[in-house]
């Protein structure tokens, strides 16, 4: 039965759609090994505090947005298959030059670097995504981009407990070589998928780049990213401030931390696409509001709860609301975007995580290392009801202008 039903959704989707899911697969499996355990790592290698690795995640985010503009252009302008491969080559590189480093400062510059270059590939996967599916299939081909995606992290932060006990150094590395694998699944197995536009392709490079002004001034699309930031900046803390918090203030080491993930991750590839199915219809802006509300109190339960079951059951909550959230936010994106901008699109929906990965360990950070840990998770759950808020006034604004028959089709660009 389970067999069948999985040949069935097999066969709803592009054989070159699957082949893109196969190299995510790869890709995301290295970075599980080593992602979550980032500011352990940093804390442990460097004996700072989450203040310092709030300045790194600061100085790493920075440059990433600053990369993800001239890629989300890029990608527009000479397609997704070779900025693709790009971005997983610097990744690769940059994995294996953390292994080496042994001073905070040159970890600080060499975050700036990494960070410039390593969106490269983000708008590219997220567009083709899109551009290999039709418009209705859009939120089921971002749900099951998140279940491969978290298959991934089912496997990779156990895992990466286990090693990271032995040496970090085999995290990197072991991250360096899935990037560089996937980028050759991409190069030979990959085709191209960027539409024939004829009046992009005789764009300069500047004129594509200057493009993001009929984004910039897209009110509806803006307003939604600003909201999206205040959700973002509580959802990173998972796997910035999390395993820092459950260490010094529960004495939870790697390995447990790794098993909540797990969790997170299980449940992502077990129901993910179950309920992208049931909620893909429904007016995406209230689904926003409700999977926020969900993971809200789930991260509030994080100031209150001190077993490590409850521990489990407030991440359980958590992924209820993302499993809500990250399909549909994506989907909306894809919605918003004209053909021709979709990268440059799916690059500003960058900015929305780029501003929270930048200031929300910073400003978790300060508050873990100068005040009481527990006012990181009520301040969660305080921005929780402000994104809730946001995302029902601007379902109250728009929803005369969206189709009722279709409840993500895109706002009409307001270029006046």
């Amino acid at each position: 039965m389970i067999f069948t039903k999985a040949k069935k959704i097999y066969r709803e989707f592009p054989a070159t759609f699957w082949t893109l899911m196969t190299a995510l697969f790869i890709d995301r499996l290295g970075g599980a090994l080593m992602f979550p355990f980032f500011a352990l790592y940093i804390t442990q290698k460097f004996g700072v505090g989450m203040t310092e690795v709030g300045v790194l995640f600061v100085i790493f985010s920075a440059a990433s947005f600053g990369g993800s503009i001239m890629a989300g252009a890029l990608t527009d302008k000479f397609g997704r298959r070779w900025m693709l491969i790009f971005g997983l080559v610097v990744s690769a590189v940059s994995s294996l030059l953390i292994i080496f480093v042994d001073s905070l400062t040159v970890l600080y510059v060499l975050a700036g670097t990494i960070g410039l270059f390593s969106e490269a590939g983000g708008p590219a996967q997220q567009a083709m995504v899109a551009d290999l599916l039709p418009e209705e299939k859009h939120a089921e081909g971002y749900g099951m981009m998140r279940v491969i995606a978290n298959l991934a992290m089912t496997i990779g932060p156990a895992i990466g407990g286990l090693l990271a006990a032995q040496s970090y150094a085999l995290l990197f590395a072991v991250d360096a070589v899935s990037s560089i694998i996937t980028a050759v699944v991409v190069y030979f197995l990959l085709p191209e998928t960027k539409p024939e536009v004829a009046e992009q392709d005789t764009q300069s490079l500047r004129e594509t780049l200057f493009g993001y002004r009929f984004v910039l001034k897209d009110g509806v699309y803006m307003a939604f990213l600003l909201i999206s930031i205040v959700s973002i900046i509580v959802y990173i803390q998972m796997y910035s401030t999390l395993s820092v918090y459950l260490n010094v203030v529960h004495g939870v080491e790697a390995q447990g931390y790794g098993y909540i993930l797990s969790m997170n991750a299980a449940m992502v590839v077990l129901f993910q696409f179950w309920v992208t199915r049931r909620i893909s219809h429904r007016p995406p802006l209230m689904m926003l509001a409700l999977g926020t509300a969900i993971f809200g109190v789930g991260f509030l339960m994080y100031g209150f709860v001190t077993s490590f079951v409850m521990f489990m059951v407030a991440m359980a909550i958590i992924t209820v609301g993302e499993m809500i959230i990250t399909p549909i936010g994506q989907a909306l994106v894809a919605r918003f975007s004209p053909e021709d901008m979709r990268g440059r699109y799916m690059a500003m929906y960058g900015f929305s995580w780029a501003i929270p990965s930048a200031i929300g360990p910073l400003l978790a950070g300060l508050v873990m290392d100068n005040y009481d840990p527990h006012w990181v998770w009520y301040a969660a759950g305080i921005l929780s009801v402000i994104a809730v808020g946001g995302y029902l006034a601007l379902h109250t604004a728009v929803q005369n202008r969206l189709r009722p028959a279709d409840a993500i089709t895109p706002v009409p660009l307001l270029t006046d």
